[in-house]
């Protein structure tokens, strides 16, 4: 079996996965969750440390990207009624994302979370990237602005950035949908 993780590439996507969160145990902070990583495009490593502190100290708070090690400027200004709403009951040193068993939620069990979620949506291409993804593919259609993209992501090429969030795949087909010769 291949690794093929894909974005949600509609609204209505968007929507089905959340109507699925927002029937778990947790469904506050999954939605957040889900939220938060499509409007950031952080990787799922970075988001289940977040804390209240994290969010808070200033309008576009800063963190340092566990994978990189890059410091990343979060711009989450459109969330921001929601974030404060959300962690209104909790201290600056609370996690955004508890786990039932102490400390943050751990990516393998947000992982099992949208496997369970893809399960009942009947996909095979659910992933934690999934979330990073989305951004990246609605923030590309929205702003047709690789540059800007590939600097958030932190990748070395247009290409890598057009191909991590399935591009490439949807373009072609669009251009080739009415392409005929010789008829």
């Amino acid at each position: 079996m291949t690794y093929n993780v894909q974005p949600l590439r509609t609204q209505q996507e968007i929507n089905d996965f959340l109507f699925c969160l927002r029937r778990n145990q947790h469904a506050e902070r999954d939605v957040f969750l889900f939220l938060i990583g499509i409007n950031s495009g952080l990787r799922m490593s970075d988001i289940v440390k977040l804390k209240k502190q994290d969010l808070l100290t200033a309008k576009n708070p800063r963190i340092v990207e566990q994978k990189t090690g890059k410091t990343r400027i979060l711009y989450l200004g459109s969330l921001q009624d929601l974030i404060q709403d959300y962690t209104k009951t909790l201290d600056p040193d609370d996690y955004l994302f508890p786990s039932s068993k102490g400390g943050h939620l751990e990516v393998n069990t947000v992982y099992q979370m949208f496997q369970k979620v893809a399960k009942l949506l009947g996909r095979d291409d659910i992933g934690t990237h999934t979330l990073r993804k989305t951004f990246g593919y609605h923030y590309y259609k929205k702003t047709k602005d690789v540059a800007t993209l590939m600097e958030i992501f932190g990748h070395s090429s247009e290409k890598i950035t057009k191909r991590y969030i399935g591009i490439n795949e949807d373009e072609i087909s669009e251009t080739l949908l009415n392409f005929r010769l010789g008829f």
